[in-house]
């Protein structure tokens, strides 16, 4: 090979093929894509979720599957937003179990894809080698100690698909409404104990299901009694409290996640605090302060009802502090802003319209 030609060939190698860029993944690798990417797939546990909130869901060619099945509750503001998902083509199961040969099907075919919690499902890099696709693997974080990866995750998908902008946008509006919460119940010296009942886990659960580090309670500075003497529990996402140790806590106030409604009528956080003789000895239920908050560790964290649970809830334990907030109206001006559109009647309505009001137990 002739010198100039073989310095050339060496230089195309290690700049990429030309209109091409690289960008770092979640897991160190190194991905040549496109410079402008068009058409994409998202795999994953809130993977689309995240390229709504980009306002980027039109590059989508393709979705998996739970977004086809039909569900008479579902609690994902994304996927209500955006109704055209349930008649895209299917190019492989949720939870990130892609099929390679129905990915190389689609027409068009997608430039990239996304995938969050790579640990599950399709390996990202085997994906990779069936495909011939870039494999651009996110770390989903949350809105608590890992803040920062799920901002990185936005600005790492902003930069891939041409919304860096919307990307800081939606940061700012995040940082923004936790630092409202924060102000708003600064300095409260008498703060009401709390319990949440029927958090989901990869499917429902019933009242003794809660969460020791429940965002919305941490946003507002509740005293959540399973994570104040839950022990080693304190460090889990979820966890499952005796019904004993509920009783003997008799917290303040009893929050319930909608999510265990899909037990049905004769099971799940609700029908036990309707007919469960211990519960019926908490204050919280003979005194009427159960409430109901709208579901949002569904198919991984639906980040925007994070933030309108939370406002809920500090409208409930402090009054005084949150007077000019009507928390429907929050709630849909939080969906509106991240996805688009002000959903939060139709998914109360799946829910027996439950959220953000007390419920009857007795």
């Amino acid at each position: 090979m002739p010198r100039i030609a073989f310095f050339l060939a060496l230089f195309l190698l290690i700049a990429g093929p030309a209109g091409a860029r690289t960008v770092t993944d979640a897991t160190g690798r190194v991905q040549t894509i496109p410079d402008s990417v068009e058409r994409v797939i998202c795999s994953g546990s809130g993977c689309l979720r995240l390229l709504t909130y980009l306002q980027a869901q039109g590059l989508a060619v393709a979705v998996d599957d739970i977004e086809a099945k039909a569900n008479r509750f579902d609690a994902r503001p994304y996927a209500l937003a955006n109704p055209q998902f349930k008649a895209m083509p299917i190019f492989g199961q949720f939870r990130g179990q892609d099929n390679p040969e129905l990915i190389l099907t689609l027409e068009p075919q997608p430039q990239v894809i996304f995938k969050t919690f790579a640990t599950m499902g399709h390996d990202p890099v085997e994906l990779q080698a069936k495909t011939g696709l870039p494999v651009i693997v996110l770390d989903a974080g949350d809105l608590g100690a890992a803040r920062e990866s799920f901002y990185a995750s936005l600005r790492l998908m902003g930069v891939v698909v041409g919304r860096h902008e919307r990307a800081e946008q939606l940061i700012a509006y995040f940082d923004a409404l936790i630092a409202d919460l924060a102000a708003r119940t600064a300095g409260i010296q008498d703060r009401p104990s709390a319990y949440l009942g029927g958090v989901a886990y990869k499917g429902p659960h019933g009242f003794q299901s809660t969460e020791p580090g429940y965002p919305p309670f941490a946003f507002v500075g509740a005293r959540n009694l399973a994570h104040e003497q839950g022990g080693a529990a304190r460090d889990v996402s979820t966890t499952s409290v005796a019904k004993e140790q509920i009783v003997v806590w008799d917290p303040d106030y009893l929050f319930l996640d909608l999510s265990t409604l899909q037990m049905g009528k004769e099971a799940g956080g609700l029908h036990e605090l309707r007919t469960d003789p211990a519960y019926a000895t908490l204050t919280a239920v003979r005194e009427r302060r159960v409430f109901g908050v709208l579901p949002y560790n569904w198919y991984a964290q639906n980040y925007e009802s994070i933030l309108a649970n939370a406002y809920f809830v500090g409208k409930t334990l402090y009054p005084d502090r949150f007077v000019d907030i009507d928390p429907a109206a929050k709630a849909d001006e939080i969906y509106a802003f991240i996805v688009g559109r002000p959903v939060f009647g139709a998914m109360n309505e799946a829910f027996g319209n439950m959220a953000y009001t007390r419920i009857p137990v007795r």
